[in-house]
């Protein structure tokens, strides 16, 4: 036990005399520079910007001194940053760059200037981005046989009045082009380029006082022209037919119905309720289902069936009254028109649609029309409609909401049936043809889409740069959107 114990006070006597006899192990790593940036200043050829950092101990007495390539000191405080601008343009720089504190050397580093020169481009073009929204500047390039293997360019900006330059970007040197983005359409700006190499820069001139601004005319987009024109032309020539000859329309189901649920109401003695969304008028679905509501009116009106329109929105109910009061009208009924048939209710959705509910119930109307752009509210009055009994015939382009009137409704009108139905409910046979036009262009584009499948399909086998890759290419152009 009292071996152990003498072994190690022996070994921290050892250990307290390394201690006081050896030099420190602890002491810190010598103080370095990190040069910051040692190159010219953007589009000139004499001015050196040197900045630099230092992570040795900060003191009072801690200064710098910038030499020369002639050992002449040129720079000597506190300062860390230096613009020479004695340089001699396409020649290089040496700089010694030393730490002191008091008299004593702490740290000392030697760097190599960068050597710049105006040339190394063949070309270099700055003007407005053509067939766009405005905003956007195009800046493209050629090196010359002496830069012609520098890898990268950087691109900088300026504005009139302004002695900075900004990067802005930097493009590989054979991309040849940077588009300059953000832009304000009217203002003047400046460019210049600068292609890098490993201790060499090519500077530009400056090209100055471009402007950007929006094109009238998108020459990149004459394609949808040319698509927009035959479509537009299909339609007009099965407008001129329809007076000549009657056109076919598929049946649907839930149009066919709505003849059905209003006369259902009228043996019942009970209501129609009809609800035409909860959107505006700057909803095309609005539009739509205020359509409908002109047919559905009609019928109510040869009827003598009572029809009910809550709407959401002041603007609605003020065209809905219009619909309304025309269809009455159209059918020699104006007597049996009022005001209080199509009544604004509120504008909150969840409000509106206690309020419908409530209607129902009380009411307890025979057909229930829901066409128009729904929301969350679908299903509440969906579910609320079937438990009164009545007959619902649901349409909306909501994909969301489809589902819910599915499963909870007779009939549903799906997407563009619920805009077809006006045309289907009038019979009039020059909407139809508006229709069948419509299919034509369609069915151009469901044809473009089979034929570019094959031609991609057949490129892929032969090859870029075969027949069919250039067909393949061609065809994708033409039908490209361009947005």
């Amino acid at each position: 036990m009292y071996g152990k114990r003498n072994s190690v006070i022996f070994i921290a006597v050892v250990f307290f005399l390394l201690l006081i006899t050896l030099p420190t192990f602890s002491e810190t790593a010598p103080p370095t520079f990190k040069i910051l940036r040692a190159r010219t200043v953007p589009g000139t050829q004499n001015l050196m910007q040197i900045e630099w950092t230092y992570n040795g101990l900060e003191r009072d007495d801690l200064r710098f001194k910038l030499k020369d390539q002639l050992g002449d000191t040129i720079l000597a405080g506190s300062a860390r940053k230096y613009l020479d601008d004695k340089i001699l343009a396409k020649e290089n720089t040496d700089y010694t760059l030393e730490a002191m504190c008091g008299d004593s050397l702490i740290a000392s580093v030697e760097f190599k200037g960068v050597t710049v020169t105006q040339g190394g481009f063949a070309s270099f073009n700055v003007c407005d981005a053509p067939n766009d929204g405005g905003g956007v500047i195009n800046v493209t390039w050629k090196l010359d046989k002496e830069t012609e293997g520098l890898p990268q360019v950087h691109i900088y900006r300026n504005q009139p009045g302004s002695d900075h330059w900004n990067l802005i970007g930097t493009a590989d040197a054979p991309d040849e082009q940077y588009n300059d983005q953000g832009l304000t359409d009217g203002e003047m700006y400046n460019y210049m380029l600068e292609a890098h190499g490993e201790d060499l820069i090519y500077a530009s001139k400056p090209v100055m006082n471009i402007t950007c601004h929006a094109a009238w005319f998108y020459g990149n987009k004459i394609n949808l022209l040319v698509i927009m024109i035959i479509v537009l032309a299909a339609i007009i020539w099965c407008i001129m037919r329809a007076g000549k000859s009657s056109m076919y329309i598929r049946k649907i189901a839930g149009l066919q119905a709505v003849e059905e649920a209003v006369g259902r109401a009228t043996e019942m003695g009970r209501s129609v309720l009809y609800v035409p969304g909860i959107s505006d008028l700057d909803d095309v679905q609005t539009l739509a289902g205020l359509t409908i509501l002109g047919s559905v009116a009609k019928m109510t009106a040869e009827y003598e069936t009572r029809l009910d329109v809550p709407v959401s929105r002041s603007l609605v109910m003020s065209t809905g009254r219009e619909v309304v009061k025309e269809a009455y009208l159209s059918v020699g009924r104006p007597d049996l028109y009022h005001d209080d048939i199509v009544h604004y209710v509120t504008d909150e959705q969840f409000g509106y649609v206690a309020a419908v509910d409530g209607i129902m119930v009380r009411e307890k109307p025979a057909a229930c029309f829901y066409l128009g752009a729904f929301f969350a509210e679908s299903l509440i009055l969906a579910e609320t409609g079937n438990n009164v009994g009545a007959i619902q015939i649901a349409g909306t382009a909501m994909p969301t909401q489809l589902p819910f009137f599915v499963a909870a409704c007779d009939y549903t009108l799906i997407g563009e049936e619920l805009f077809a139905a006006s045309a289907y409910l009038s019979g009039d046979q020059r909407m139809i043809a508006s229709l069948r036009g419509q299919d034509i262009g369609k069915l151009i584009a469901m044809g473009a889409i089979v034929v570019g499948a094959v031609l991609t399909t057949l490129a892929s086998f032969t090859g870029d740069g075969s027949l069919w890759w250039k067909f393949s290419d061609a065809f994708e152009r033409l039908f490209a959107m361009n947005f």
